[in-house]
C-alpha cells in the first residue's frame, strides 16, 4: 500500500517503513507527526485531498543539507561581486502507518 502526501509545497510517494527528507517541520526528534493532506491512496485519487485518510510518521532527526554557494556579479564592474552560502533545513521522517 502506498500514498502520495503533500507537505512543504512538495509531493512524496510513501509506503510504510520509508524514510523521507521533507522541508523542516516544527517537531523534535522522536515526535509523531500526522500528514492529513493525502492526494492519493493506491488507486483512489482525491479532489484535491482524500477525506478520512492520514499518514503517520516518526521524526528521526532535524538537520541541514549540504552547503551550496551562490556567486553573484555584474559584468564589467569589479566592485559588485558577492558570494553567499545557503544550507536548507530538513526533517527526516520514517513513515509508520497509513490510515485509510
Amino acid at each position: 500500500m502506498y500514498a502520495v502526501i503533500k507537505t512543504g509545497g512538495k509531493q512524496y510517494r510513501v509506503s510504510e517503513g520509508d524514510e523521507i527528507f521533507v522541508e523542516k517541520l516544527n517537531a523534535n526528534a522522536d515526535d509523531v507527526v500526522t500528514f492529513d493532506q493525502v492526494l492519493m491512496l493506491d488507486s483512489k485519487v482525491g479532489s484535491p485531498y482524500l477525506s478520512n485518510v492520514t499518514v503517520e510518521g516518526k521524526v528521526l532527526k532535524n538537520g541541514k543539507a549540504k552547503k551550496i554557494r551562490v556567486f553573484k556579479y555584474k559584468n564589467k564592474s569589479r566592485s559588485n561581486r558577492k558570494t553567499q552560502g545557503h544550507r536548507q533545513p530538513y526533517t527526516k521522517v520514517k513513515i509508520t502507518k497509513i490510515n485509510g
